[in-house]
């Protein structure tokens, strides 16, 4: 068995791109039943977040596994393969582990160190365990990135002065603005990166913070944890031209925001100068608002500007932590390639012992003047003759079991010799680590 993953991410793909083929995380079970029903596909994990859409899978086959993974991500979203096809990338075997693990240890995102990729993979899990598309090779695989990614954390200083795309946002307003105290802040959308965004607002001295939500109860909640203002969703073009910044992360499936709505706020502002950061993807703001006079837009993109220059001071830790991961792949990959080792063996033997006894059966039946003993002899002649023959197969295979290719001699006896193996149930629960 084989991990593949297929995707794209802020490194290959533009955010028009990627919003194209993003899924909705309140709505996870049809593709992921979708995609275990694909042939061959035995187990699947889908991530979806702002910045990066990546299939993980564990398949026999893995060129055509991949490919099937590339035509379910067009085909889902209606976006044909040949778009995708330039800013798609595709992993297997080892370098799908090592890229899996990391991107949860955050050595592949935009900012080097953040925390929230590690809990978009965690939620990304929590799906595929709730509607059953993950088994024992993607359970232990992912597990094992979340520890990697904790060691990474625990060893190295990578996370320190922790950054994500919301403190990204302040550093953008900061240079907009410069002086921050004088500055409300309107977010758009209760979740998690709007909060840490009010978090780092708050840190860096707004004046004030207004949260509007479709879910009232949800605004008013964080309002009051930072002492803001609760708006109500339907109220919302009424009370934003009280806010200097904007930040809009919802899950909206179309643009909230548009120039004419912009351009009336600006009015009631007297042309005062209005901060608008959309990290949402899909996007919630119309990328035409930036040609409002006196407006100022920017989308994920143009954050990875902002966030270009932490990069340097977080490069030797980085590399601490590839270090990490190169071990850890080792010893993974050692797991993944001795997994099938013995059923393999077992239905090798198996596959022998049936041949060897229909064949003794249906010699001895026609063999009518045998000599007493003669069946136990032909017994033991032909068990002695399945065992000399099996010794060295299943000896190499042990051997190859403690380290090595051990996939490629698997699966040549198992289409040499058509068998069926089932693999062993996980060893205890897998629970998430906090």
């Amino acid at each position: 068995m084989n991990i593949v993953v297929v995707g794209l991410s802020h490194k290959t793909a533009s955010v028009e791109i990627r919003e194209k083929v993003a899924f909705s995380p309140t709505q996870m079970e049809k593709p992921l039943r979708t995609l275990v029903a694909i042939d061959d596909i035995a187990e699947a994990v889908i991530v979806s977040t702002c910045n990066r859409v990546e299939l993980y899978a564990s398949t026999r086959d893995v060129a055509g596994g991949m490919a099937r993974l590339k035509r379910f991500m067009g085909d889902y979203h209606g976006v044909p393969v040949e778009v995708l096809e330039p800013h798609l990338y595709s992993h297997h075997g080892e370098a799908a582990i090592r890229h899996v693990f990391r991107v949860a240890a955050s050595l592949d995102s935009m900012v080097v160190g953040e925390p929230q990729i590690l809990g978009q993979i965690k939620t990304a899990y929590g799906y595929a365990a709730e509607f059953k598309t993950s088994g024992i090779i993607l359970n232990r695989f992912l597990h094992k990135a979340f520890s990697v990614a904790k060691r990474v954390r625990t060893e190295t200083k990578i996370a320190s002065s922790a950054v994500s795309v919301s403190f990204a946002a302040v550093e953008l307003a900061r240079k907009i603005f410069g002086d921050l105290s004088d500055k409300t802040v309107m977010l758009i959308g209760a979740g998690e990166m709007c909060e840490l965004a009010a978090k780092h607002f708050l840190t860096n001295g707004v004046r004030g913070v207004m949260v509007t939500n479709r879910t009232y109860e949800r605004a008013e909640r964080l309002a009051e944890e930072f002492e803001g203002k609760a708006i109500h969703f339907e109220d919302l073009f009424d009370q934003l031209h009280k806010a200097d910044i904007v930040l809009s992360s919802t899950g909206a499936t179309h643009y909230i925001i548009r120039p004419k709505d912009i351009e009336e706020v600006i009015r009631r502002r007297k042309m005062k100068p209005m901060f608008f950061i959309d990290i949402a993807v899909p996007r919630d703001i119309d990328p035409k608002v930036n040609d409002v006079e006196n407006v100022y837009l920017y989308d994920m993109d143009d954050l990875q500007n902002v966030v270009a220059s932490n990069l340097q001071q977080r490069a030797e830790e980085a590399k601490k932590a590839e270090g990490i991961i190169e071990e850890e792949i080792g010893q993974f990959y050692k797991w993944i390639s001795s997994l099938e080792v013995t059923p393999t063996i077992v239905a090798l033997r198996s596959k022998f012992e049936d041949v060897r006894r229909a064949e003794l059966e249906k010699t001895l039946s026609a063999w009518k003047d045998l000599p007493p003993d003669g069946a136990k002899r032909l017994e033991a002649l032909t068990a002695a003759i399945v065992n000399k023959l099996l010794h060295p197969p299943t000896a190499t295979l042990k051997r190859t079991g403690q380290g090595g290719r051990t996939d490629l001699y698997v699966d040549a006896l198992r289409t040499l010799f058509d068998l069926q193996t089932e693999l062993p149930e996980p060893e205890g629960s897998l629970e998430l680590e906090e």
